[in-house]
């Protein structure tokens, strides 16, 4: 098995696409590593020779990836945060940030789980409904 950047890449597929398993790594950042490490796209991990696999490696470490990325990602929110802008703010409350609508979407940030139908209610029904849980 093959071990670049802290990750064991899968040895059935292209190199182009096992590279994609590392954190940061994308189909044309991949691309850009092969061509820089002068390696056939085309061929399977399991057939990377030792001297392909250095290349690999040593293109690899040039860019952020896995816990560097993952690090740099996170101080780039705590920043937003600690700044108080309302990008930050969304994060903080674990809400989509990116102007996606909130009414309908975003289940899983706003708690899929725990559907309430919530409509207008007079206060006596309210209190009637309040009664009723308790």
């Amino acid at each position: 098995m093959i071990r670049i950047g802290g990750v064991d890449l899968p040895e059935n597929k292209k190199v182009a696409y096992s590279l994609r398993s590392i954190y940061g790594v994308g189909m044309t950042m991949a691309k850009q590593i092969l061509q820089e490490s002068n390696v056939d796209p085309d061929k399977r991990t399991r057939e990377l020779t030792n001297d392909e696999i250095n290349r690999i490696q040593r293109s690899i470490e040039r860019i952020p990836t896995e816990g560097d990325l993952r690090r740099i990602v996170n101080d780039n929110i705590d920043h937003l945060k600690r700044i108080k802008t309302y990008r930050g703010s969304r994060h903080a409350a674990h809400l989509p940030a990116r102007g996606q609508r909130t009414r309908t979407n975003s289940r899983s940030a706003r708690g899929g789980g725990r559907r309430k139908t919530v409509g207008a209610l007079s206060k006596e029904l309210a209190a009637k409904l309040e009664e009723t849980q308790k």
